[in-house]
């Protein structure tokens, strides 16, 4: 696509995590790829509540229109009265429109369907571009970390949540057409970047969907890191059927079935998130 931008479980013990170094405020990381179906949205819930399991206070902006991440964790559309589409044109605070989940420390922002006509709705509107970052000031100091769920295309709504985030983390799918749709997004960050948001800076790329039978998931994986160095991380998420059954209870994989690989993946994938995000204190373990 174009780009159109100038129940609980049981304690695990596979990873040992320390305070994050955000320092003063949340740090703000935007989970997007312009290609749909890479895991994006998986990995923003599953990313996010094994952040939270660490005692991290987490949120989650869902910016997707579809508002998967919303229903992954388990807030009903019916539920939805003020979403982010009624944060981004005005009608809402932001306190009435964050939502507790059923994973402690994380809430969610849900998104509707309405978000899907704010583009056309802000097109004339002033600082259109700075209306997420706007909201996301008022509670900069109530969360740990905030993770943007964006929709799977560079328009207006991706804009507003690269200009608001620190960093962007890129969920890739181990396919052939993977690496092209990779370094458009990079150059797209690298626009933005110069334009509108000087901090913003590719946070990773994490590989996911792979499958150890397929020779062409190694090749993928080799050409990434080969392209993209210690930008990508060590942890891959594999093809996993638990991940996918899990959105489908409303839970996230790591409440479904702690003890899955998909779920493992995703606690060690948070490990090094905090590692490169320069933790430090006393160390605790990671229970869900």
């Amino acid at each position: 696509m174009e780009s159109q931008i100038p129940d609980t479980a049981e304690p695990v013990d596979a990873l040992t995590t320390t305070q994050s170094a955000t320092g003063a405020g949340s740090r703000i990381l935007a989970v997007a790829n312009q290609k749909g179906g890479v895991g994006k949205t998986t990995t923003a819930v599953n990313l996010a509540t094994a952040l939270a399991a660490t005692h991290k206070k987490v949120l989650i902006i869902d910016l997707d229109p579809q508002g998967n991440a919303s229903t992954g964790l388990g807030v009903e559309r019916v539920a939805r009265q003020e979403t982010t589409y009624n944060l981004l044109i005005g009608d809402a605070h932001i306190a009435d429109v964050i939502t507790p989940t059923m994973v402690p420390g994380l809430s969610v922002a849900p998104s509707s369907v309405d978000l899907s006509g704010a583009e056309l709705e802000l097109i004339d509107a002033p600082r259109r571009e700075y209306r997420l970052k706007s909201v996301l000031a008022e509670v900069s100091n109530d969360f740990d970390y905030i993770l943007i769920d964006c929709p799977p295309a560079l328009g207006l709504l991706t804009l507003n949540a690269f200009c608001a985030a620190h960093s962007v983390l890129v969920p890739l799918q181990c396919e052939f057409y993977a690496l092209e749709g990779l370094s458009h997004l990079v150059k797209t960050v690298n626009r933005i970047k110069r334009a509108f948001n000087s901090e913003l800076e590719i946070q990773g790329v994490v590989l996911t969907m792979y499958d150890r039978r397929n020779n062409l998931s190694d090749m993928v994986a080799a050409d990434v890191r080969n392209h993209f160095g210690d930008k990508v991380y060590e942890t891959v998420i594999p093809r996993n059927v638990r991940v996918s059954e899990a959105p489908s209870y409303g839970k996230p994989v790591l409440l479904y079935d702690w003890r899955c690989a998909g779920s493992q993946a995703y606690i060690h994938l948070a490990s090094e998130v905090l590692k490169q995000e320069g933790s430090h204190g006393s160390e605790r373990k990671l229970s869900v």
